[in-house]
C-alpha cells in the first residue's frame, strides 16, 4: 500500500485484530482473536490477569508480532510491517504501558517538550502544543512541578499529556487507573473520553469494573486468550463470566 501509516485513510475501524493468535514457548497468549474498534472510538479491554490483554496492547504497536493471524492499524498490515516503519506506528499509535514513569528530574512540561523534540517538533510550534495538552489534562499550574512531587494521579495524567501531545490517531493505555483511588480514576477517564470525544481512538486495558459499567462503551472481554464477549455499550461482566 501507498503512503504513510499517518497519511492512510480507510473506511470502517481503525484498528482490526483479524484470527489472531500468540504463543510464548508451550503457553497460548491469544487464540483466534478478532475484534475491531472505530476511529475516534473508546473501548475496553477487560478480564483476568493473564487473558491476553498487554499481549493484545502490544501487538498494536509492534513489540510483538502474532504467530497467526492479521493485525491492521490505520488500514496496514502491520504484522508486515519493515522494521524501519516501527517509529513511524509508535507516532501513530500511542501506547501507554502500566509502568511508564516520567523522566526524573524534570518538570511536567519539560517531559512534553522532550517528547515533542524528539518527533522533530519545531520548539515554537511544540510550546503552543504543551499549552493545549497541559490545559486538557488540567495541569497547567503544575507544569513546573517535577515528576517526583506529584501525586498518583497528576502523574497519571502528565503520562497521559505526553503520549498524546504529537496528537497520535490511536492511544493504547494499559491500567491507566491502577492504583489510583475513585475520585482521581474519574478524573483520569473524564481525560480519556475528552482525548476520544476530539477524534483520538482510545483502547483501554482495565480491571476496573466500576470504570467500565460506568462509561457504557464497546467492550471487548477476554477469558483465556479468547474473546468471550463484545458488547456495545458494555458492562465488565455483561452476559459472560470474563
Amino acid at each position: 500500500m501507498v503512503g504513510t501509516l499517518a497519511s492512510v485513510e480507510t473506511e470502517g475501524p481503525i484498528i482490526t485484530m483479524s484470527r489472531v493468535s500468540k504463543r510464548y514457548g508451550d503457553v497460548e497468549a491469544l487464540r483466534d482473536v478478532s475484534f475491531g474498534i472505530n476511529r475516534g472510538e473508546l473501548a475496553f479491554l477487560v478480564g483476568p490477569s493473564g487473558s491476553g490483554k498487554s499481549t493484545i496492547l502490544k501487538l498494536l504497536t509492534r513489540e510483538l508480532l502474532p504467530d497467526d493471524g492479521s493485525v491492521y492499524v490505520a488500514g496496514r498490515d502491520i504484522s508486515r510491517m519493515r522494521i524501519g516503519k516501527i517509529p513511524q506506528l509508535r507516532r501513530v499509535a500511542a501506547y501507554v504501558p502500566q509502568d511508564n514513569p516520567l523522566l526524573p528530574g524534570r518538570s511536567i512540561e519539560e517531559n512534553i517538550l522532550f517528547a515533542l523534540s524528539v518527533l522533530g517538533w519545531p520548539r515554537e510550534r511544540a510550546g503552543r502544543r504543551v499549552e493545549e495538552i497541559l490545559e486538557l489534562v488540567g495541569l497547567t499550574d503544575r507544569r513546573k512541578a517535577r515528576s517526583e512531587e506529584l501525586s498518583g494521579g497528576e502523574r497519571q495524567r502528565a503520562v497521559i499529556a505526553r503520549a498524546v501531545a504529537s496528537a497520535p490517531k490511536i492511544l493504547l493505555a494499559d491500567e491507566p487507573t491502577g492504583n489510583l483511588d475513585p475520585d482521581t480514576t474519574v478524573g483520569v477517564m473524564r481525560i480519556l473520553d475528552a482525548i476520544s470525544r476530539a477524534g483520538t481512538t482510545v483502547l483501554v486495558s482495565t480491571h476496573d469494573r466500576n470504570v467500565v459499567d460506568a462509561m457504557k462503551k464497546r467492550v471487548i472481554a477476554l477469558e483465556n486468550g479468547r474473546v468471550s464477549r463484545i458488547e456495545e455499550y458494555g458492562s465488565y461482566r455483561g452476559g459472560s463470566d470474563a
